[in-house]
């Protein structure tokens, strides 16, 4: 192998990452019920115990992200099809676009807060990190709905898994991992650092700036199968 061979290989080794990193903050991002509880966690017991609340989530998030990938793999039997491979992308982009929609539209004031708008303590108990870790992973995995955003974004992003090396698999979930892990980490920054000041406003604010990007991507990535892949 030739350093001009090795060198596209090192490439496509990092776009597999950074694709992969990618799907992990999209599919964390919208702010549903385990993004509220992750932030009631943050506000009324510290980051740590919202942090782990996230960690659990995204374990749930790669357990999903397998499932889809293993059975998307009739799918990406006949991608190597111009035309079937246009199709394939295009309907990723318009499933991206319907879920930013979703997102943009989530109303916050739909799970439980006091009247002033502000979070409602969860009840006293005496829950540890892993309390946290697994309840936040029970109701992240009770929603197997996220397996059509995964589909939307491996069709959108040609994410192809199972046609990998083992190695190239596991750094490919991985990085799925990270990219959920890092979203969890920087939310539950954000909020205990804006502290009770981070209301039910914050989060219709945050979902309605990650809606409008999810449908952004949706949009450009349907602008650019149509102009840029022959029917």
């Amino acid at each position: 192998m030739n350093w001009l061979e090795q060198f596209a290989e090192q490439i496509s080794f990092l776009e597999l990452i950074l694709k992969g990193f990618f799907i992990g903050v999209i599919v964390s991002a919208p702010l549903g019920p385990v993004g509220v509880m992750c932030i009631r966690r943050t506000l009324n017991k510290g980051r740590w115990p919202g942090f782990m609340t996230g960690v659990g989530a995204s374990v749930s998030d790669l357990i999903y992200a397998a499932i889809t990938a293993y059975g998307m793999s009739f799918v990406f039997d006949f991608i190597n099809n111009a035309h079937n491979m246009f199709v394939l992308q295009l309907v990723g982009s318009v499933l991206l676009f319907g879920f930013g929609i979703l997102t943009f539209r989530t109303n916050p004031h739909a799970y439980r807060t006091n009247p002033m708008g502000k979070f409602t303590p969860p009840p006293v108990s005496k829950s540890k990190l892993i309390y946290n870790s697994f309840t936040g992973f029970a109701l992240a995995i009770s929603n197997p709905l996220i397996i059509l955003m995964l589909v939307a974004l491996f069709a959108r992003m040609s994410f192809v898994l199972p046609e990998l090396e083992l190695n190239e698999r596991v750094a490919g979930y991985a990085a799925i991992w990270v990219g959920a892990l890092t979203w969890w980490f920087s939310i539950t920054w954000l909020v205990s650092k804006l502290g009770k000041r981070f209301d039910v406003r914050g989060i219709w604010i945050l979902n309605r700036v990650i809606g409008a990007m999810v449908m952004l991507f949706g949009v450009v990535g349907a602008a650019y199968t149509l102009l840029a892949t022959p029917v």
